[in-house]
């Protein structure tokens, strides 16, 4: 199998450099944000360390979407919600999209898989969630955060219970490229497992401005992500979505993934502390909007998704 990908930022560099590194499969990058591309071309590829340790160049291939004359049997997407948009219509004017293709995502939030349909058919998507933390510090440099086989990764179908063939062999190269896939039968409940981690971790992370490390030192922090859980798991099944995971699972899942990553910052922080929009709407966001929807108030994410907006809008200050 060949792969594309859409956007070498922090997740976008890990999925493609593990594929080509471990899995020894062919992968070619594409990227818009121009300081990234010369980069890459300047340095001979990208700046990979694991933990802050062992940095390397890796040889990468990476192209603008007017320039790729490729065809990847499976795109790989990882753009920030709030550039999806734009960013698949770039894609599509340059003719790099193909009906034969597939195209995979695990980016964080709600709302991804809708826009994607625009330009692939339903049964040709394939949805995913990453417990994997990785930092770009810079243009063409990320830090692969977690020891090499702490990945852990879902993997279901847009349409459909079961993986089909082109899906099996993704899991497959994915298994080889030490990702870690599991398959879960039910996108939704898979997905919506994944949001509301971040809606406590990622979000609370980055309103009081810590590593994951230093947020679970703080004693409080399970019963404030039991409120937080509660509230989501109420929303989601009131409009029949289960998740993969139990309430006291996502609560036991945030102290192990913030010891496991205790130097990394959130995505959401990443943003934020780069004056960049977060991504908070398709997340806490998307919960209490899926909340009212159901006749059911989220009290706490929608006063939490005011408290991150706030933050951002007094950045101008500090």
């Amino acid at each position: 199998m060949k792969y594309g990908i859409i956007g070498a930022g922090a997740m976008g560099y890990r999925y493609g450099v593990m594929l080509q590194e471990n899995a020894h499969v062919e992968v070619d990058f594409i990227d818009t944000w121009e300081p990234n591309v010369e980069k890459v071309r300047q340095q001979g590829g990208v700046s990979v360390a694991r933990d802050h340790q062992n940095r390397q160049i890796i040889p990468i291939n990476i192209f603008y979407p007017e320039e790729y004359q490729g065809h990847p049997d499976i795109w790989i997407i990882f753009k920030k919600q709030m550039q999806l948009v734009e960013e698949l219509k770039r894609d599509s004017a340059a003719g790099i999209f193909h009906k034969d293709q597939y195209a995979f995502s695990a980016m964080n939030g709600m709302g991804h898989f809708e826009k994607i349909a625009e330009y692939f058919p339903a049964e040709h998507i394939i949805c995913g969630t990453a417990m994997i933390a990785t930092r770009l510090d810079g243009p063409a440099n990320v830090d692969f955060m977690g020891a090499e086989g702490s990945e852990e990764m879902h993997v279901a179908q847009y349409i459909g219970s079961e993986p089909n063939i082109v899906t099996q062999k993704m899991m497959a190269d994915f298994k080889e490229a030490i990702l870690n896939p599991i398959f879960a039968t039910d996108y939704l409940g898979m997905c919506m497992s994944k949001v509301v981690f971040n809606a406590v971790v990622n979000t609370l992370c980055t309103m009081f401005e810590v590593q994951m490390g230093q947020f679970i030192e703080y004693e409080g922090v399970p019963d404030m992500a039991r409120q937080l859980f509660n509230e989501a798991y109420d929303a989601c099944e009131r409009a029949g979505i289960y998740l993969i995971e139990t309430r006291q699972q996502e609560v036991d899942s945030v102290t192990a993934a913030s010891h496991a990553y205790k130097y990394h910052y959130p995505s959401m922080y990443q943003d934020f502390s780069k004056g960049r929009p977060t991504e908070v709407d398709y997340i806490n966001g998307f919960i209490a909007e899926l909340g009212r929807k159901n006749d059911y108030v989220c009290r706490t994410h929608e006063f939490v998704t005011q408290q991150v907006h706030l933050a951002e809008k007094m950045r101008k200050y500090h």
